[in-house]
């Protein structure tokens, strides 16, 4: 059976160098009716469990290490006994949220996570986060760039550990080099494409300096 992706919205909060804001993050399902791998656990691991359902759940994969996208990978962890995977540069990141526990497994650039019968690349991707990544399945012509790459542009640089020059590099180097009917699967709001965005790099770097 093919793999297909399937979107849960948690709601939440975010936090970060003293502030809080209220966000809607979208979790992401890549499977098939037997197992599954989520792409986020935000914010209410009950829901992303009932999402799961019946099937094994392989792995948790974090997209970074900022709250709102890992706060509820340890308790669905629990549910389920899959495995979480981080980058390890996002390290100091997750242990903001999770002092006491740290991921399971170390993602690495190049890496093929496997999900029934979808191959998930991991790319490495910093800017927003130093162990950002985003994860390409050229079979579903698919790329989870959780707050890499937006509808609109890069994900934001203007706090702790992010990098507005290190950012455009990424997206520049590693993702507008797909091809142009990626489906661009975000973390917050809605999905674009790769073809929609790549014009509009040049902006972004006006606008950011």
């Amino acid at each position: 059976m093919a793999a297909r992706i399937e979107r849960l919205v948690t709601s939440g909060q975010f936090s970060l160098d003293g502030g809080t804001w209220d966000v809607d993050n979208n979790v992401w399902l890549v499977g098939d009716d037997h197992e599954v791998v989520v792409i986020d656990a935000a914010h209410d691991a009950q829901a992303i469990a009932e999402a799961v359902g019946e099937r094994r759940l392989t792995a948790i994969v974090c997209t970074h290490a900022h709250n709102d996208h890992v706060n509820a990978a340890p308790a669905l962890a629990d549910l389920t006994g899959a495995t979480i995977w981080l980058h390890p540069d996002d390290l100091p990141l997750w242990r903001l949220t999770h002092p006491d526990r740290d991921p399971d497994a170390h993602l690495a650039d190049g890496q093929v996570i496997e999900a029934a019968g979808a191959d998930l690349t991991v790319l490495h991707t910093p800017g927003h986060a130093p162990g950002a990544v985003c994860l390409h399945d050229p079979g579903l012509a698919a790329l989870f760039t959780g707050d890499t790459l937006f509808q609109g542009g890069p994900g934001a640089t203007g706090r702790s550990y992010s990098h507005f020059p290190t950012i455009i590099t990424s997206i520049r180097d590693r993702l507008l080099t797909l091809p142009p009917d990626t489906k661009v699967l975000t973390g917050h709001g809605d999905t674009t494409t790769i073809g929609a965005e790549a014009p509009h790099l040049q902006e972004w770097i006006d606008k950011g300096h």
